[in-house]
Order: structure tokens, then sequence, then C-alpha cells
């Protein structure tokens, strides 16, 4: 690659050779210069094949961890290698829009803001878009973020500094939700996009996927990021009211 890097895209790769694919065509196709940082979590399920497959290609960089870490110490360690002043997060089974990246960058350049989001569409496991769409705010705060997490962590971009001071951690909670209370707090507030620039891939099997873990990790976010016990309770029957909220209206 010529020109350096202005986004270096960090993917976890966890048996997921069925998906990841479209997934590393879908941040290619982005029209910015870009490295792409396959974190290889270990995996069982060969990635031989898919490494082969983009072998030609100087923007696709794997790296095997050397045992199994888990999706928020690979996109930590993504982190770590990046080359560019700018990391995106890209889960291996979800698929960015084209334009979806240059349109970020715009906006944080424009505000000066650390982190950008966009709104989402939901897609089935098999990967047929739902049209249901979940939106998101331009400008979201500290506060507002705090009874809603509208960051879905395959729609970030954010100044890679700013990532490094926050890195994700607690895996048996929403760690990326953790992490941005904890960037916001400190950085002020992020701004979104609303039009729905990432597929996102619902599984029965993540961690999303049972609503009642979910909900309580959730809770568990609340007690990481420092809350008392009665100051948790409250965030979290607003998170709750605000995701029925969300998933009636998408």
């Amino acid at each position: 690659m010529n020109t350096s890097p202005v986004i270096s895209v960090i993917m976890p790769a966890y048996r997921c050779c069925s998906t990841i694919c479209d997934s590393i065509e879908s941040a290619l196709c982005q029209d910015v210069p870009m490295e792409l940082l396959v974190i290889d979590d270990n995996d069982d399920d060969s990635m031989a094949p898919i490494r082969e497959r983009y072998a030609g290609d100087s923007r696709v960089v794997f790296h095997k961890n050397p045992r199994n870490m888990g999706a928020a110490a690979s996109r930590n360690r993504g982190v770590e290698l990046a080359k560019a002043p700018y990391v995106a997060f890209l889960d291996s089974d979800d698929i960015w829009k084209p334009g979806k990246i240059k349109k970020q960058l715009e906006i944080l350049e424009q505000t000066g803001a650390v982190l950008c989001c966009t709104a989402r569409e939901l897609m089935t496991p098999e990967g047929t878009p739902t049209g249901r769409v979940l939106p998101v705010a331009p400008e979201i705060s500290y506060k507002r973020l705090l009874r809603h997490n509208a960051i879905s962590c395959s729609s970030v971009v954010i100044r890679t500094e700013a990532m490094r001071g926050c890195p994700m951690a607690h895996e048996d909670s929403h760690e990326d939700y953790i992490a941005w209370l904890k960037i916001l707090r400190e950085h002020g507030s992020a701004r979104g996009i609303n039009e729905p620039l990432l597929l996102y891939r619902l599984s029965n099997t993540g961690k999303s996927g049972s609503k009642l873990k979910s909900a309580k990790m959730t809770y568990t976010a609340y007690r990481y990021v420092g809350f008392s016990v009665p100051r948790s309770v409250l965030y979290f029957c607003s998170y709750a009211i605000n995701g029925a909220l969300k998933y009636l209206r998408a």
C-alpha cells in the first residue's frame, strides 16, 4: 500500500469462516486508505483458506493470538497494533455499507469529537436484511448513553489514542458499553449518523442472544463503571425501558 492508512479496521475472528469474507469485502470497498487487522483468536476453525484468499492484498494483515483471548482482548490487541490515527471495529459477521467510513471521518474532522457511530439495520443469522432499523441521535452525551447504549461496536470509528486510553475489559459484561461510557465521560459527546450504514447480524448464541443474560450483563456494566447498587439499579431500569421502546419502534 503506497498511501499511509487513515484508518485501522480491527476484526476479531473466531469460528467465522462462513461469514468473514463478506465482512472483509465490505471493509475493503470503503473509499479511504486503510489497513484491516484480522485478529485470529486461535481459531480451531481453520483460517488458512481466508489467509490464502487475501494473501495478495497488502491492506489485510492477519495476527494470530497465542491462545484464545476473547473478543475484548483481541480488539485491544488490534488497537495496540494500529498504525492509523483512527480505528474502527467490525465483527466478522457484520457488514458495512459503501461510504460508511468516509462519512464518519468527515463528521469527526468537522466536530472534533473522538467517536462517531451510525444507525444499523438488523439482519437474520442467515444474513437476510430485516428492514428493521435502530436509529442513533446526531449527538450522544454521556448522560444519554447511561440510559441506553445506542453505540453498536461494529459501527464505531474512534480516534486511536482515545481508544488506547480506555481499553475494553470485563468480557463477562458488555465490555464495549463500559468502554464507551468511560470515553464519553472523559472526552465528551459522541456523534451519530442516522443512516443504517451497518448491517448487524442477529445471533442466538452471542452475548445479546439471551435477553435475560444481556440484562444481567448491563447491570454488571454499571457496577464495573463504579456506580453504587442503588444507582446501578436506577440506570438499569432506564436502560430496560429504553431498550424495549427501541425494539418496538424498529
